[in-house]
């Protein structure tokens, strides 16, 4: 009675997961014309600057030389 319900039960998942992978799901936000433009680039370069500007700072903080011997290491 077990490997029944066993079987059952794969045989019910297998036909949902072959129905599931059948759906397609249209986009819900399509993107603007705009945005594929050229110059979208120009715009987002500060923050671009901003981001590289910050990372160089957390660089310049790490410690420089070896790293210490001890368990874990």
């Amino acid at each position: 009675m077990n490997s029944r319900k066993l079987s059952t039960f794969l045989i019910i998942f297998v036909i949902s997961v072959a129905i599931s992978s059948h759906v397609r799901v249209e986009a819900t936000r399509v993107l603007g014309e705009d945005f594929a433009e050229a110059n979208h680039l120009e715009t987002y370069s500060s923050v671009y600057e901003k981001a590289k500007f910050t990372m160089s700072c957390w660089l310049q903080r790490l410690a420089s030389g070896p790293s210490p011997r001890g368990p874990g290491h």
